[in-house]
């Protein structure tokens, strides 16, 4: 297996994306080490808040929403994933799991920022995130999460499975089109472009490819028993939990409902489903997502 480095010029045009690069030297297990790229925008001793993005994106995702974060007055933090965005790839897609992933991200957050945060959470961002905030509850103020969940087995949709075998097998997987049609509001050439950015050739493409793979939606998979063991915790979780999901997004569309029910800290909240929102909500709704962060968490008092 090879680690991955994508050139730094195919990043030399992003549009709209100002933000010093800053990277973490993360342990891959079996001998590996990979680099890990994060924007850190914002004060070093301001309120933090964690935005993390899912499948196939990266932090430029965040470009729109991260200034308005700034400006309320949060140190903003936003990771991308091993095998996505600007970070180190492996070529494997088996070397690619939930656990691994885990660990991968915990590791950043120790390093970066171990003070309690605010997070925000979309897709891959919540199956990652919200283990995590399973696993160290105390670590985190208040919480919006949009157009994901903590599945543990069960049937996956139509939709989902169809979206699974297209990354599977599908032999054109571009990025920046596939994000394109995942939201509401059309992307422009540039865009499409900075999406596509990270993945020069098929084999830097594994992470983006293996994903889907990995969602723990079906009994028997891997996944499935640590989110089980997750839920009772996560339940628990009892400051600001607010959800802003899309009603454009045919994957997770209905999914709010078990995190709203479940979680002590959704009840009583401005839950919102969002017009004019797909899949990939930071593009479609920036403002009102930001808002909703900030809103979370003067109620939980992180923020003045």
């Amino acid at each position: 297996m090879q680690i991955l480095r994508t050139p730094a010029e195919r990043f030399a045009d992003i549009p709209d994306y100002p933000f010093a690069e800053n990277w973490f030297e993360t342990d891959l297990g079996d001998g590996l080490i990979a680099r890990m790229h994060y924007i850190d925008e914002g004060p070093r001793d301001a309120p933090p808040v964690l935005l993390f993005h899912g499948e196939p994106s990266w932090s430029f995702l965040y470009r729109k929403m991260i200034p308005l974060l700034v400006d309320a007055g949060f140190r903003v933090l936003a990771p991308d994933l091993i095998g996505f965005g600007k970070s180190d790839k492996p070529d494997d897609i088996d070397f690619y799991t939930y656990a691994r992933h885990v660990d991968w991200l915990q590791q950043w957050r120790r390093a970066v920022e171990p003070r309690p945060a605010a997070l925000f959470c979309q897709d891959w961002g919540g199956l990652l995130g919200l283990r995590m905030v399973a696993l160290d509850p105390d670590l985190f103020s208040c919480i919006v999460a949009s157009n994901t969940f903590l599945p543990a087995g069960g049937k996956p949709s139509e939709a989902f499975l169809a979206w699974r075998e297209f990354a599977r097998s599908s032999p054109e997987f571009r990025i920046g089109p596939l994000l394109d049609r995942s939201t509401s509001t059309p992307l422009s050439e540039a865009e499409i472009a900075a999406y596509d950015a990270p993945f020069p050739d098929e084999a830097s493409k594994a992470g983006a490819r293996a994903f889907p793979a990995l969602v723990p939606i079906e009994d028997g998979m891997p996944g499935v028993e640590e989110n089980k063991r997750a839920w009772p915790a996560l339940a628990a979780f009892d400051r600001p939990f607010l959800t802003l999901f899309g009603e454009d997004d045919p994957i997770t569309r209905g999914s709010e409902k078990f995190l709203i029910e479940r979680i002590a800290g959704a009840k009583g909240l401005p839950h919102a489903t969002l017009p004019t929102c797909g899949h990939f909500s930071q593009e479609d709704q920036p403002q009102t997502l930001a808002q909703g962060v900030i809103d979370m968490a003067r109620k939980a008092g992180l923020l003045a």
